[in-house]
């Protein structure tokens, strides 16, 4: 996700070697715990430098002492085969199960990574002897993962995610701050946090590619939990998605009540009861907006309407509400243009305890590259700049 994913997944045992290798302080004593002879492992350790563009060992009389380079690269390997698990696993197994889980079946994972579908039959069959459980299993006429299956899958992604990371910060070392960071945006932030954020980091990073998936939080959580996505931003949740995410909260959202102009409501402060007369259009139950939407009928002890349309998307709502007498509730900077122009008006004011908080979600166990980490900050800084904290 962080750097690009052209990189190619190096042969697992070489990457071990490496850490053995620091771990060891020599060549030899490395070789017997990889179970490799030390000409095989200088070899791997050549094509590992190769790859990585930087020596990762200086060659001294006592051993070998890890450069730069390499303080930065093994604690990324290190947790990547971490992830993997399986000691016996082999690049070309991790690479066919993830195609495989990408692509929902044999053909699709043939196509897109140009193997034969016998060569990923082989490979998934090997990988499912070295961890002792079955992958994957007929569904019909289809395959699907078994939740073994599944695991490995997640774990690989992990492990895929830390050593592009661990390129990144090679890049970076190297003086070249390449890369890619990878965005789930809820709705909220896409209006204008995001854009500028992106902006502003675009212009102190111009060769970091950003990739923005648009989603609603249900749809992007799992790709986070895969680490396809680095982080998440929009509305938190309460409770939290799990021990496995940690979320940091940025600024309260106060949404407001909004219409055509022109609206039977317009300019009418109305109460709850006043709107509850109305159609509503909003978001899927469960989401932050819904439930505080609840709370604005059920704490004035009015019946909570019907939604006819249930809509996540402002441009959808946006066309909706200028061509009838729906109502919606929505951030106004989400509407800010529309408002501005006199399209749309705020109806009333919302209670003032009625604010759901927007902020990051990321992976408890994330550890930040360098350019993530000045991502985050970023939009932090535009945060305190808006001064809406």
């Amino acid at each position: 996700s962080v750097a690009s994913m052209d990189v190619p997944l190096p042969n697992l045992r070489h990457l071990r070697g490496v850490i053995e290798i620091a771990r060891a302080g020599s060549i030899a004593r490395a070789a017997d715990a990889v179970s490799l002879t030390q000409p095989a492992l200088t070899q791997a350790l050549a094509r590992m430098e190769a790859l990585a563009g930087l020596p990762l060992f200086e060659r001294r009389p006592g051993g070998m002492t890890p450069t730069p380079a390499a303080e930065l690269l093994v604690p990324r390997i290190a947790s990547a085969l971490g992830y993997i698990g399986a000691r016996h696993a082999t690049a070309a197994g991790v690479r066919a199960l993830i195609a495989v889980a990408d692509a929902g079946g044999y053909a699709g994972a043939a196509a897109a990574t140009g193997l034969s579908e016998p060569s990923l039959h082989r490979a998934v069959g090997a990988l499912a002897l070295a961890l002792r459980r079955p992958l994957v299993e007929r569904r019909g006429r289809g395959i699907v993962l078994t939740d073994a299956g599944r695991r490995a899958a997640r774990g690989f992604r992990l492990a895929r995610a830390e050593l592009a990371a661990g390129w990144s910060e090679l890049a970076a070392l190297k003086g070249h701050e390449t890369g890619r960071i990878s965005i789930g945006a809820m709705p909220l932030p896409r209006a204008r946090l995001l854009p500028s954020a992106v902006i502003a980091f675009h212009r102190a990073y111009p060769d970091v590619e950003v990739r923005i998936h648009e989603g609603a939080h249900a749809e992007l959580i799992e790709p986070l939990r895969d680490g396809d996505i680095d982080l998440l931003i929009g509305a938190l949740r309460d409770p939290s998605p799990g021990r496995d995410v940690v979320q940091h909260a940025l600024f309260a959202d106060r949404p407001a009540v909004i219409a055509r102009t022109g609206h039977p409501l317009a300019g009418t402060a109305p109460d709850a009861a006043m709107l509850a007369r109305y159609p509503w259009t909003i978001s899927a139950p469960g989401t932050p907006l819904r439930l505080l939407w609840e709370r604005l009928f059920a704490d004035a002890g009015v019946g909570v309407p019907r939604v006819p349309i249930e809509c996540g998307s402002v441009i959808a709502i946006r066309q909706m509400l200028l061509e009838s007498d729906f109502l919606t509730l929505l951030s106004p900077d989400q509407v800010a243009v529309e408002l501005a122009a006199g399209l749309l008006t705020r109806v009333g004011e919302t209670p003032v305890g009625l604010a759901r908080t927007i902020g990051l979600t990321m992976r408890a166990d994330w550890r930040p590259t360098r350019l993530q980490a000045a991502f985050v900050g970023v939009v932090e800084a535009g945060v305190r700049q808006a001064g809406v904290r």
